[in-house]
């Protein structure tokens, strides 16, 4: 039966689906599998959590997938979203206990931590090389020096450890995925060693078949069959622990003639919670490779797959991060029992590993470069609070706050974002961080979490309600500028105004036509009567925007836009806060117009829709390629065309509408309405 080795499983309950909170504390089951024959050991509860992640939606979810990052992604109106995920990890060769932490198939997956057993527990033997006919062993390997250090923190030039070129390496990959081999680790390696020659040749086909060909074992975990982190073992069933993943690689590199160490240390995976301490045995493994004369880092079952929310179906999803990544990411979640093996200069102490901010895969992968704080905890100040994060080029990026973005401010920057946060209620919060590529063939709609944040707010600024129509991010950037809305007259994302009227102005792109529209919260303020408190000039490439409030408040202007010659829908680009404390402001709407109106026309007076009763009223309209002009009130009035203005005056007695009708061809003995006016009553 080989060594016996017992391991005791405790489960670890998330994020609500239903409702978007944390339900940390509640711990549903505690199963004890074993492994081999059934001993009487004893298996100590290791308390240390493991790292939940929610996919901020406030519905209930069928249960969803994660990848082994365990990481959340949120989606916006227009699209989807993927799991966010965090990686699996395994205990320490002295046994192990497991902590399991389970979510449903849209949330992010988390790692599954695999928590070391007491001291007793009997050992698995250890795995050499075999001087196997046509294989090389390999001698103990070498403890990590000067040469194998690199500098913390990190210097943003790479995200492995030495120049790999994947394109390169393609081939082999693709080599890899197909070998079919379960005879034996040796004859394994054999077959994989057919397309390798480098060391890291041999390293990488070795990793992508263990990413690609072995599974988490969820089933025999369930059922309390034996579970075995012995190589064959692990290559026969397909699956293993995590700490079989470690094992398996071991072994493999060691018939490949490559040195290879199983490390073993803590991990901030799956279950992991801001601000937790980690005491206690190791609860993770993986590996260090010695590849040119140099160590590197690798974690084979961070990079293979997720596990569904229940924890009964694991979903390979291949995870590149892993694989020889520099150490001093590694180091955001994986901090070794020996300090040497960081592979950093200068190392890191466990409380240092504890505070540091903790970023996903995701975050390094979309090319982020730095977060801002740099403490995963944060206490609002007047009932603010305020994050950034640095990267190379554009990227759209989200958030949620407690399971919604209704309650902060985001605006995108050139090589970045800035958001501001007021939370509504005391107490601690948790903020997320999503974004996704802004690349036009990054057509998956998908943003992935790459950053959380617990918010401590001791006060509330209940002066910072903002409309529920707000679409995050919030005013122009560089997204609304690619979209041809260049050089606009306001940058930031709010405009505030105490008069109750603001003018905003943009040169165009070629050929775009533009709509807008106003909304704001419990005014009644209809779709349609929100587009005719915003009046649209258009002069050549320039656009007017005029916005006369019907009240004060706080309301959203969104600024659609399609092609001139496109005759679809129009696209929604991006908003603004618009915000008035004037309580006596009360503004009236411009006239109503109609489809003879065109884009680059504009009325000079009146602006307003409403006019008075029993007045000469003056009329001024900036119009081309009309013949005539009529005012119908009560009586008809004809307008005067000079220097390219109709003119005229139009009396409102006897009359609760005017219309402006437009005569386009002499030759025509029909006229069209393009504007419409109401009369006060009299």
């Amino acid at each position: 039966m080989g060594n016996i080795r017992s391991f005791c499983i405790t489960w670890a309950r998330r994020l609500c689906p239903g409702c978007g909170s944390e339900d940390d504390d509640k711990a549903d089951d505690l199963t004890h599998v074993e492994m081999g024959a059934v001993t009487g050991q004893d298996n100590q509860p290791n308390s240390t959590g493991l790292e939940d992640d929610g996919n901020g939606n406030s519905r209930s979810q069928p249960p969803q997938r994660r990848d082994l990052n365990g990481w959340r992604v949120s989606g916006q109106p227009w699209e989807q979203t993927k799991p966010k995920t965090k990686p699996i990890t395994s205990g320490s060769d002295k046994g192990t206990q497991v902590t399991v932490e389970i979510h449903s198939e849209d949330t992010p997956l988390k790692p599954i931590r695999i928590l070391s057993l007491e001291k007793g527990s009997q050992r698995l033997p250890g795995l050499r090389g075999h001087n196997n006919k046509g294989f090389q062993g390999t001698e103990a390997p070498r403890p990590p020096g000067a040469k194998d250090l690199h500098a913390y923190p990190w210097d943003k030039s790479s995200l492995k450890s030495m120049p790999v070129d994947l394109q390169q390496l393609k081939k082999l990959d693709d080599y890899a995925l197909k070998v079919n081999v379960k005879s034996s680790v040796e004859d394994l390696v054999k077959a994989l060693l057919k397309q390798a020659r480098t060391e890291l040749e041999k390293v990488r086909a070795i990793w992508m078949w263990i990413c690609h060909h072995i599974e988490y074992d969820v089933v025999g975990y369930h059922n309390k069959s034996q579970l075995s982190s012995k190589a064959e073992d692990v290559l026969q069933m397909g699956k293993s622990i995590c700490e079989g993943y470690a094992e398996l690689f071991e072994q493999m590199c060691s018939i490949a003639g490559v040195q290879c160490k199983k490390l073993s240390g803590h991990a901030k995976g799956y279950g992991y919670k801001i601000g937790q301490t980690f005491t206690g045995n190791s609860d993770h493994a993986w590996n260090a490779v010695y590849i040119e004369g140099r160590w590197h880092l690798l974690d084979s079952t961070w990079g293979s797959g997720s596990v569904d929310d229940s924890f009964t179906k694991f979903t390979r999803r291949y995870n590149e991060f892993y694989f020889l990544t520099h150490p001093a990411l590694f180091i955001n979640n994986h901090f070794p029992d020996n300090s040497n093996w960081q592979l950093l200069k200068p190392t890191l102490t466990l409380k240092e590993f504890e505070n540091n901010m903790l970023h996903s895969s995701n975050f390094y992968t979309l090319g982020l470069l730095a977060s801002h704080p740099e403490t995963p905890i944060i206490q609002t100040v007047n009932g603010k609070a305020s994050v950034s994060v640095d990267c190379r080029s554009g990227t759209l990026f989200t958030f949620k706050l407690k399971g919604t973005d209704e309650h902060g401010l985001m605006t995108l920057k050139k090589h970045g974002m800035k958001l501001d946060i007021y939370p509504q209620e005391t107490g601690r919060h948790k903020l997320e961080i999503f974004a996704k590529p802004s690349k036009a063939e990054a057509s998956d709609g998908v943003y992935s979490c790459v950053l959380e944040y617990m918010v401590e707010c001791e006060s509330v600024d209940e002066a910072a309600r903002f409309p529920k129509d707000l679409h995050q991010p919030v005013g122009p950037s560089w997204f609304s500028e690619r979209q041809g809305f260049l050089r606009p007259s306001h940058r930031e994302p709010t405009i505030h105004t105490n008069d109750g009227r603001c003018s905003l102005t943009f040169t165009l792109g070629k050929d775009i036509s533009v709509l807008s529209s106003l909304h704001a919260d419990g005014s009644g303020l209809a779709e349609d009567m929100g587009r005719r408190h915003i009046m649209q000039i258009r002069r050549g490439n320039q656009i007017e925007l005029k916005l006369h409030l019907p009240h004060a408040g706080n309301f959203v202007l969104k600024i659609y836009s399609k092609k001139r010659s496109d005759p679809g829908n129009y696209d929604y680009i991006f908003n603004y806060l618009i915000t008035c404390l004037n309580t006596e402001v009360k503004w009236p709407a411009f006239p109503q117009s109609y489809s003879k109106w065109m884009e680059d026309y504009e009325i000079l007076e009146p602006l307003s829709g409403l006019l008075p009763a029993n007045r000469n009223v003056q009329f001024k309209l900036k119009m081309h390629g009309i013949a005539k002009v009529l005012v119908q009130a009560e009586n008809t009035y004809p307008l005067t065309h000079n220097r390219g203005c109709w003119e005229g005056t139009c009396n409102t007695s006897g009359c609760r509408e005017v219309f402006v009708m437009v005569h386009e061809n002499a030759n025509h003995s029909f006229y069209s309405h393009v504007l419409k006016y109401e009369v006060e009553a009299q």
